[in-house]
C-alpha cells in the first residue's frame, strides 16, 4: 500500500596498532532513576566529555606504534567495569550489555592491522579488551573498516603522519592484492565490520568506537504501543523522544528500527526513510521493503512529504517568519546568531 501525500506531524519536546585520534564529542543522555539490568532491557545515564590528549607506545612493528586516547576524567569509568585496571591503564571490561549507571569518557581508536586474523581475536589483543565486549561492540555497529588508512587530519601529530605516509607509500600498497582494481579513494572508503571473525588484512584500517553512543531510553518504551500503522510495506511508528529512527554510527542496535522489529515480531529488518531528531518525538515512516523505501524517497525528493512540527517554547513567539543566521559548516554544534554575517546562512522558520 503506497501513501500519497503524507503529513508527518513531530513534536519536538526539547599498527601496525596506529591510533590516529583526532576528536571526541561531548554528549549527554538523561535518565531514570530505575535501572533494569538485561541483555533485552537496561537504563543508564551517559555523559561524554570533550577533554581527551594521545599517548602512544612502541608496538612490534618498527613502522607502526599504539596510540591511545585517555579521559581528563579519571573518575569516569567504562560500560561493566570492575575496579580493576588492564595493562594498557584503562579499566577492565565485561560486557556492553546491561547499560551501567556510570558515565563513560569518550574513546575511539584508530588502528592500522599489523598482523593479518579474525577481527575479534586482533581488535582484542591490541586494545587490550575482552572477547565479549568486543563482540559486543562488533554487533552494536561500533566497529568500522577500510581497506586503505584515510588521511589524517591537520591535528594528527607528525609521528602519526609518518605512520600513514609508511602503510600507504605506493611500493606497499602494490602488494596488496585486496586493493588491486581500486582506486586510492575507493579502498579508503569505510565500512561496518558485520561479523566477529571477519578477518582483516595487514595494513587495513579500523576504528573502534569503544563507548557508543547510548540510548538506554529504547528499554523504557512499550514499543507496541507506539505503532500506529502496519501495511506489507511500511510500518508507521509514533517515535518517543530520546532516541534514535535508525542508529547512529557507532550504535545501530538501540534505535527505533530495530526494536520496532522486534516488537512486530518480524523477521526481515524495517528500514529507515527519513530522520526526525532524537530529541524530537513523533511520526516516522519506515518501510519493510527496499521498493517501498525507494518509492517514498521519491516522494521525499517531490516534496510530497510534509513534516509539520509542534515546537515548545519557554516564551510566547512572534507570528510570521522567524529569521535566524547559522554558520555554514556541517559540524555539530550548529552556531547560530540573531545577526547576519558573511560567512552564515538565513534560516526562516
Amino acid at each position: 500500500m503506497a501513501i500519497g501525500a503524507a503529513n508527518i506531524t513531530s513534536i519536538f519536546t526539547n599498527g601496525l596498532v596506529s591510533s590516529l585520534l583526532w576528536t571526541s564529542n561531548c554528549r549527554s543522555l538523561v535518565t531514570p532513576a530505575t535501572l533494569v539490568r538485561t541483555l533485552a532491557s537496561s537504563h543508564a545515564k551517559i555523559h561524554r566529555t570533550n577533554l581527551t590528549w594521545c599517548s602512544w607506545n612502541s608496538h612490534n612493528s618498527n613502522n607502526y606504534r599504539s596510540y591511545s586516547c585517555e579521559s581528563s576524567a579519571a573518575s569516569e569509568v567504562a560500560p561493566s567495569v570492575t575496579t580493576t585496571s588492564s595493562s594498557n591503564g584503562y579499566p577492565e571490561y565485561g560486557r556492553l550489555l546491561p547499560c551501567p549507571p556510570q558515565n563513560s569518557p569518550p574513546r575511539v581508536e584508530h588502528l592500522v592491522v599489523s598482523e593479518g586474523g579474525p577481527v575479534l581475536e586482533y581488535i582484542s589483543k591490541a586494545l587490550d579488551l575482552p572477547p565479549l565486549f568486543v563482540a559486543d561492540l562488533i554487533h552494536f555497529g561500533a566497529v568500522h573498516y577500510a581497506l586503505v588508512c584515510p588521511e589524517p587530519p591537520p591535528s594528527a601529530t607528525p609521528e602519526q603522519i609518518r605512520v600513514y605516509k609508511a602503510v600507504t607509500a605506493p611500493s606497499v600498497l602494490h602488494m596488496r592484492r585486496s586493493i588491486k582494481g581500486k582506486t586510492f579513494r575507493e579502498a579508503q572508503k569505510t565500512f561496518r565490520i558485520t561479523w566477529i571473525d571477519e578477518f582483516v588484512e595487514r595494513g587495513m584500517y579500523l576504528r573502534v568506537h569503544v563507548h557508543p553512543k547510548r540510548f538506554p531510553r529504547c528499554y523504557e518504551i512499550d514499543w507496541k504501543s507506539r505503532i500506529i500503522a502496519v501495511t506489507e510495506s511500511y510500518v508507521i511508528l509514533d517515535k518517543p523522544a530520546a532516541t534514535s529512527v535508525g542508529g547512529t554510527t557507532d550504535n545501530i542496535e538501540e534505535s527505533c528500527a530495530t526494536f520496532a522489529t522486534r516488537a512486530l515480531g518480524l523477521t526481515t529488518p524495517l528500514m529507515t526513510t527519513h530522520q526526525i531528531d532524537n530529541c524530537t518525538e513523533g511520526c516516522v515512516v519506515l518501510a519493510r521493503t527496499k521498493e517501498y523505501s525507494s518509492v517514498f524517497h521519491g516522494k521525499i525528493r517531490e516534496k510530497k512529504v510534509k513534516k509539520l512540527y509542534l515546537a515548545l517554547a519557554a516564551a510566547p513567539v512572534p507570528t510570521g517568519v522567524i529569521t535566524h543566521y547559522m554558520r555554514p559548516v556541517n559540524i555539530a554544534p550548529r552556531l547560530i546568531s540573531e545577526g547576519n554575517h558573511p560567512y552564515e546562512m538565513k534560516h526562516e522558520s
